[in-house]
């Protein structure tokens, strides 16, 4: 079996928009991309492992455990072996209670891509692959997400240049969410149904050739 390992949060968790509810397992972006690349009877695991409000590199001062450089070496240790992984973080990081641009969140990235290149997996596996998601920016919030997200969406501005810009300094896979998928209207945060599966099938092409 071939695992591949996503690290993310509520916009691969699946929070449907507008709600605290959670889009199906089979409805969230990491099944569609698991799906395709299992269409030719070969014998992928995609492991979602993703937390509402998961930034960077920076505490929630409400909620425990939202920093995504905690831990982050023993879940790969714990997940190894690992052909691949998918690092798709960030939004969270221009909550309110954070004055980050989208240069901090690049170096929030470049803090985790480099911490994952120190797992201390078994000697005898390898450090896979990186594949850096820029999720889509922040648009208009709505509902709960309007004082959570207060001038997120000005602060997120130019967030794909600065992730691509950490990329090509370590030599890591990009993709950039935004170039086909937007936030929901709903919030202006998350993915809808449609987003996810179009993320999905978008991821397909990359990940086959990274992976061959």
């Amino acid at each position: 079996m071939k695992q591949i390992f996503v690290y993310g949060d509520s916009l691969t968790w699946g929070i449907v928009p507008g709600t605290r509810e959670r889009l199906p397992y089979d409805k969230r972006w990491p099944h569609v991309l698991e799906s395709r690349l299992n269409q030719n009877n070969d014998n992928y695991r995609v492991i979602e492992n993703c937390l509402n409000g998961r930034r960077t590199a920076w505490d929630d001062p409400f909620k425990p455990g939202r920093n995504a450089l905690a831990g982050i070496e023993q879940q790969m240790e714990i997940f190894s072996p690992l052909q691949l992984i998918i690092l798709m973080l960030g939004t969270n990081d221009f909550q309110s209670t954070h004055t980050n641009t989208a240069w901090h969140s690049a170096q929030g990235i470049k803090a985790l891509v480099l911490a994952m290149r120190r797992a201390p997996i078994e000697p005898t596996l390898t450090i896979p692959p990186i594949l850096v998601v820029a999720p889509p920016e922040i648009t208009e919030p709505r509902g709960d997400a309007v004082e959570k997200f207060h001038d997120g969406g000005n602060r997120c501005a130019g967030l794909a240049k600065e992730y691509l810009d950490i990329c090509q300094e370590l030599c890591c896979h990009f993709f950039d969410a935004g170039s086909v998928i937007r936030p929901s209207p709903f919030d202006g945060v998350h993915l809808d149904a449609n987003g996810h599966h179009k993320l999905g099938e978008s991821l397909l092409r990359q990940v086959r050739k990274i992976l061959d």
